[in-house]
């Protein structure tokens, strides 16, 4: 049976941060814009995380991740 651990990341953009949780608790706030998100998914994804669904609505993005453990 496969299993699964979760992360959020979200980007309120006008406001210029990024927001992450990871599940051991791990969560920081960080100031940034385009290039330090895709700074930040690529950095996650070469830890196994990947993008499994994103929301959307005005000036905010919440991606959730997923890894095999």
């Amino acid at each position: 049976m496969e299993r699964w651990e979760y992360a959020i990341v979200e980007w309120l953009w006008n406001q210029d941060w990024i927001h992450y949780l990871l599940p051991d608790g791990t969560h920081n706030r960080l100031k940034g814009s385009y290039a330090e998100v895709v700074e930040l998914l690529t950095n996650l994804g070469q830890e196994g995380w990947e993008v499994v669904s994103a929301v959307a609505t005005g000036n905010w993005i919440l991606w959730t991740l997923k890894r095999r453990i």
